[in-house]
Protein backbone atom coordinates (compact mmCIF):
# COMPACT_ATOMS: atom_id res chain seq x y z
CA UNK A 1 0.00 0.00 0.00
CA UNK A 2 1.28 3.20 -0.14
CA UNK A 3 2.74 5.50 2.73
CA UNK A 4 -0.32 6.64 4.19
CA UNK A 5 1.51 8.01 7.12
CA UNK A 6 0.23 11.93 6.66
CA UNK A 7 -2.98 10.70 5.27
CA UNK A 8 -6.68 11.78 7.32
CA UNK A 9 -8.59 9.22 6.66
CA UNK A 10 -11.69 11.04 7.70
CA UNK A 11 -11.10 13.99 5.76
CA UNK A 12 -9.22 13.19 2.85
CA UNK A 13 -10.54 14.04 -0.55
CA UNK A 14 -12.19 10.88 -1.54
CA UNK A 15 -9.53 10.31 -4.94
CA UNK A 16 -6.75 10.10 -2.03
CA UNK A 17 -8.84 7.48 -0.24
CA UNK A 18 -8.75 5.48 -3.04
CA UNK A 19 -5.25 5.75 -3.90
CA UNK A 20 -4.26 4.87 -0.66
CA UNK A 21 -6.15 1.75 -1.21
CA UNK A 22 -3.74 1.14 -4.31
CA UNK A 23 -6.05 2.48 -7.25
CA UNK A 24 -4.54 3.73 -10.12
CA UNK A 25 -7.01 4.34 -12.23
CA UNK A 26 -9.76 7.01 -10.98
CA UNK A 27 -11.56 7.78 -14.40
CA UNK A 28 -15.64 7.37 -13.79
CA UNK A 29 -16.08 5.90 -17.03
CA UNK A 30 -12.28 3.39 -17.08
CA UNK A 31 -9.57 2.91 -19.69
CA UNK A 32 -12.48 2.25 -22.33
CA UNK A 33 -13.98 6.03 -21.87
CA UNK A 34 -10.06 7.27 -22.11
CA UNK A 35 -9.39 5.19 -25.33
CA UNK A 36 -12.40 7.03 -26.88
CA UNK A 37 -11.42 10.22 -26.32
CA UNK A 38 -8.27 9.62 -27.32
CA UNK A 39 -9.11 8.23 -30.52
CA UNK A 40 -11.20 11.42 -30.82
CA UNK A 41 -8.10 13.32 -30.36
CA UNK A 42 -6.43 11.64 -33.22
CA UNK A 43 -2.99 12.81 -31.62
CA UNK A 44 -0.07 13.40 -33.97
CA UNK A 45 4.04 12.97 -33.27
CA UNK A 46 5.20 16.39 -32.19
CA UNK A 47 2.09 17.96 -31.02
CA UNK A 48 2.05 19.40 -27.16
CA UNK A 49 -0.37 18.23 -24.52
CA UNK A 50 -1.44 19.96 -21.54
CA UNK A 51 -2.67 17.56 -18.71
CA UNK A 52 -4.34 19.44 -15.74
CA UNK A 53 -3.82 17.77 -12.07
CA UNK A 54 -1.42 15.24 -13.42
CA UNK A 55 -0.90 13.95 -10.28
CA UNK A 56 2.23 10.82 -10.40
CA UNK A 57 2.80 11.19 -14.46
CA UNK A 58 1.39 7.88 -15.37
CA UNK A 59 -1.07 9.49 -17.67
CA UNK A 60 1.40 12.10 -19.49
CA UNK A 61 4.23 9.25 -19.56
CA UNK A 62 1.65 6.35 -21.22
CA UNK A 63 0.47 9.38 -23.68
CA UNK A 64 4.21 10.61 -24.35
CA UNK A 65 5.28 6.42 -24.75
CA UNK A 66 2.15 6.08 -26.84
CA UNK A 67 1.54 8.60 -29.43
CA UNK A 68 4.95 10.58 -29.74
CA UNK A 69 3.86 13.23 -27.88
CA UNK A 70 5.42 16.59 -25.87
CA UNK A 71 3.49 15.98 -22.20
CA UNK A 72 3.55 19.29 -19.81
CA UNK A 73 1.42 18.12 -16.71
CA UNK A 74 0.19 20.51 -14.11
CA UNK A 75 -0.27 19.45 -10.52
CA UNK A 76 -0.30 21.36 -7.01
CA UNK A 77 0.84 18.55 -4.49
CA UNK A 78 4.81 18.84 -4.32
CA UNK A 79 5.06 15.62 -3.67
CA UNK A 80 3.29 14.49 -6.35
CA UNK A 81 5.73 16.41 -8.65
CA UNK A 82 8.37 15.26 -6.83
CA UNK A 83 6.99 11.39 -7.52
CA UNK A 84 6.02 12.11 -10.60
CA UNK A 85 9.73 13.60 -11.93
CA UNK A 86 11.19 10.11 -10.54
CA UNK A 87 8.89 8.25 -12.70
CA UNK A 88 9.59 9.99 -15.99
CA UNK A 89 13.48 9.91 -14.98
CA UNK A 90 12.66 6.26 -14.83
CA UNK A 91 11.10 6.04 -18.16
CA UNK A 92 14.18 8.10 -19.35
CA UNK A 93 11.25 10.97 -20.98
CA UNK A 94 13.11 13.88 -19.57
CA UNK A 95 13.04 15.23 -23.25
CA UNK A 96 9.21 14.88 -23.71
CA UNK A 97 7.04 14.77 -20.15
CA UNK A 98 7.50 17.72 -17.97
CA UNK A 99 5.37 17.84 -14.85
CA UNK A 100 5.36 21.26 -13.20
CA UNK A 101 3.91 22.50 -9.77
CA UNK A 102 1.00 24.85 -10.21
CA UNK A 103 -2.78 25.60 -9.87
CA UNK A 104 -5.64 25.18 -12.82
CA UNK A 105 -6.70 27.81 -11.92
CA UNK A 106 -3.92 30.00 -13.11
CA UNK A 107 -2.80 28.22 -16.30
CA UNK A 108 -2.35 31.64 -17.57
CA UNK A 109 1.03 31.07 -15.53
CA UNK A 110 2.14 28.51 -17.84
CA UNK A 111 3.70 29.80 -21.27
CA UNK A 112 2.73 29.30 -24.54
CA UNK A 113 -0.25 27.47 -26.21
CA UNK A 114 -0.97 23.59 -26.92
CA UNK A 115 -2.31 21.42 -29.13
CA UNK A 116 -4.53 19.85 -26.84
CA UNK A 117 -5.61 20.09 -22.71
CA UNK A 118 -6.44 17.16 -21.54
CA UNK A 119 -8.63 16.87 -17.93
CA UNK A 120 -9.81 14.09 -16.73
CA UNK A 121 -12.27 14.24 -13.14
CA UNK A 122 -11.31 17.34 -12.32
CA UNK A 123 -13.62 19.79 -13.68
CA UNK A 124 -16.29 17.64 -11.52
CA UNK A 125 -14.65 18.56 -8.35
CA UNK A 126 -15.32 22.23 -8.65
CA UNK A 127 -18.32 24.82 -8.26
CA UNK A 128 -20.15 26.49 -11.05
CA UNK A 129 -17.48 29.40 -10.71
CA UNK A 130 -14.60 27.21 -10.56
CA UNK A 131 -15.53 25.35 -13.52
CA UNK A 132 -16.10 28.25 -15.44
CA UNK A 133 -12.64 29.82 -14.86
CA UNK A 134 -11.03 26.45 -15.18
CA UNK A 135 -12.89 26.47 -18.71
CA UNK A 136 -11.86 29.74 -19.44
CA UNK A 137 -8.16 29.39 -18.70
CA UNK A 138 -8.39 25.82 -20.80
CA UNK A 139 -9.86 27.86 -23.57
CA UNK A 140 -6.54 30.04 -23.25
CA UNK A 141 -3.74 27.78 -23.54
CA UNK A 142 -5.29 26.30 -26.54
CA UNK A 143 -4.46 26.97 -30.25
CA UNK A 144 -7.00 28.09 -32.83
CA UNK A 145 -8.64 25.15 -33.36
CA UNK A 146 -6.96 23.33 -30.58
CA UNK A 147 -8.74 20.30 -28.94
CA UNK A 148 -10.09 20.16 -24.99
CA UNK A 149 -10.05 16.70 -24.33
CA UNK A 150 -11.97 16.17 -20.97
CA UNK A 151 -13.92 13.25 -19.18
CA UNK A 152 -15.89 13.96 -16.09
CA UNK A 153 -19.15 12.24 -13.92
CA UNK A 154 -22.38 12.90 -15.10
CA UNK A 155 -25.82 13.25 -13.20
CA UNK A 156 -28.64 12.45 -15.67
CA UNK A 157 -31.01 13.58 -13.01
CA UNK A 158 -31.18 15.37 -9.59
CA UNK A 159 -28.10 17.04 -9.94
CA UNK A 160 -28.68 19.28 -6.64
CA UNK A 161 -29.65 16.16 -4.40
CA UNK A 162 -26.35 14.15 -5.87
CA UNK A 163 -24.22 17.28 -5.10
CA UNK A 164 -25.02 17.41 -1.82
CA UNK A 165 -24.93 13.45 -1.37
CA UNK A 166 -21.20 12.85 -2.86
CA UNK A 167 -19.89 15.81 -1.29
CA UNK A 168 -20.58 14.11 2.08
CA UNK A 169 -18.64 11.02 1.54
CA UNK A 170 -15.78 12.05 -1.35
CA UNK A 171 -15.26 15.33 1.15
CA UNK A 172 -14.86 17.91 -2.17
CA UNK A 173 -17.39 20.03 -3.33
CA UNK A 174 -18.37 16.87 -5.77
CA UNK A 175 -20.58 18.86 -8.55
CA UNK A 176 -21.30 16.74 -11.50
CA UNK A 177 -23.44 18.10 -14.59
CA UNK A 178 -26.21 16.98 -16.79
CA UNK A 179 -24.98 16.49 -20.58
CA UNK A 180 -26.55 19.49 -21.53
CA UNK A 181 -25.23 21.67 -18.70
CA UNK A 182 -21.44 20.57 -19.52
CA UNK A 183 -22.00 20.97 -23.36
CA UNK A 184 -23.35 24.33 -22.47
CA UNK A 185 -20.17 25.44 -19.65
CA UNK A 186 -17.59 24.31 -22.30
CA UNK A 187 -19.69 26.52 -25.29
CA UNK A 188 -19.78 29.30 -23.02
CA UNK A 189 -15.73 29.58 -22.99
CA UNK A 190 -15.42 28.70 -26.52
CA UNK A 191 -15.09 25.58 -26.58
CA UNK A 192 -17.60 24.31 -29.30
CA UNK A 193 -18.38 20.52 -28.52
CA UNK A 194 -17.90 18.28 -31.47
CA UNK A 195 -18.13 14.44 -30.00
CA UNK A 196 -19.21 13.32 -26.54
CA UNK A 197 -20.56 10.29 -25.30
CA UNK A 198 -21.89 9.24 -22.30
CA UNK A 199 -22.26 5.73 -20.64
CA UNK A 200 -22.42 4.38 -16.72
CA UNK A 201 -20.52 5.65 -13.97
CA UNK A 202 -18.39 1.80 -12.61
CA UNK A 203 -15.78 3.45 -10.72
CA UNK A 204 -16.13 0.61 -7.78
CA UNK A 205 -17.32 -2.24 -10.09
CA UNK A 206 -15.42 -4.41 -9.61
CA UNK A 207 -15.86 -6.49 -13.24
CA UNK A 208 -14.55 -2.30 -14.78
CA UNK A 209 -12.18 -2.50 -12.07
CA UNK A 210 -10.20 -5.74 -13.40
CA UNK A 211 -10.12 -3.93 -16.90
CA UNK A 212 -8.47 -0.90 -15.84
CA UNK A 213 -6.24 -2.15 -13.10
CA UNK A 214 -5.41 -5.64 -13.84
CA UNK A 215 -6.38 -8.64 -11.35
CA UNK A 216 -3.52 -8.42 -9.56
CA UNK A 217 -3.66 -4.88 -8.46
CA UNK A 218 -7.71 -5.29 -8.20
CA UNK A 219 -6.92 -8.24 -5.39
CA UNK A 220 -4.45 -5.59 -4.06
CA UNK A 221 -7.15 -3.03 -3.85
CA UNK A 222 -9.48 -5.02 -1.97
CA UNK A 223 -7.19 -6.60 0.19
CA UNK A 224 -5.94 -2.97 1.61
CA UNK A 225 -9.65 -1.96 1.92
CA UNK A 226 -10.38 -5.23 3.79
CA UNK A 227 -7.43 -4.97 6.17
CA UNK A 228 -7.51 -1.20 6.52
CA UNK A 229 -10.80 0.12 8.40
CA UNK A 230 -10.42 3.44 8.05
CA UNK A 231 -10.16 2.69 4.46
CA UNK A 232 -12.94 0.45 4.42
CA UNK A 233 -15.44 2.33 6.12
CA UNK A 234 -14.81 5.53 3.54
CA UNK A 235 -14.86 3.67 0.46
CA UNK A 236 -17.95 1.58 1.56
CA UNK A 237 -19.34 5.23 2.18
CA UNK A 238 -18.81 6.10 -1.64
CA UNK A 239 -20.02 2.94 -3.08
CA UNK A 240 -23.72 3.24 -1.06
CA UNK A 241 -23.42 6.57 -2.90
CA UNK A 242 -22.55 5.40 -6.23
CA UNK A 243 -25.08 2.57 -5.45
CA UNK A 244 -28.07 4.95 -4.63
CA UNK A 245 -27.65 6.56 -7.92
CA UNK A 246 -26.59 4.11 -9.92
CA UNK A 247 -29.66 5.16 -12.89
CA UNK A 248 -28.61 8.89 -12.49
CA UNK A 249 -24.71 8.86 -12.40
CA UNK A 250 -22.77 8.03 -15.07
CA UNK A 251 -19.82 9.64 -17.19
CA UNK A 252 -18.94 12.25 -19.95
CA UNK A 253 -15.95 12.60 -22.51
CA UNK A 254 -16.54 15.40 -24.76
CA UNK A 255 -13.81 16.34 -27.44
CA UNK A 256 -14.12 20.09 -27.98
CA UNK A 257 -12.54 22.96 -30.73
CA UNK A 258 -11.41 25.84 -29.36
CA UNK A 259 -13.22 28.61 -31.40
Amino acid sequence: MTNNATLNFQTAPGHEILAAAGKKYLRPGGRIATEQLFAWANFQPGETVLELASSFGYSAIALAKRYNVRVLGVEKNPESVARSRANIHAAGLENQVEIVEGDIFHLEAIPGKFDYVLAEAILTMQSSPGKAKILTGIHNKLKPGGKFLCHELLARDKEAEIHFELAKVIRVNATPLSETNWITASATAGLQVQKHQTGPMSLLNWQRMVQDEGIANTIRIFWNIFTSQPIRKRVLAMRRVFQQYRHELGYIILCAIAN
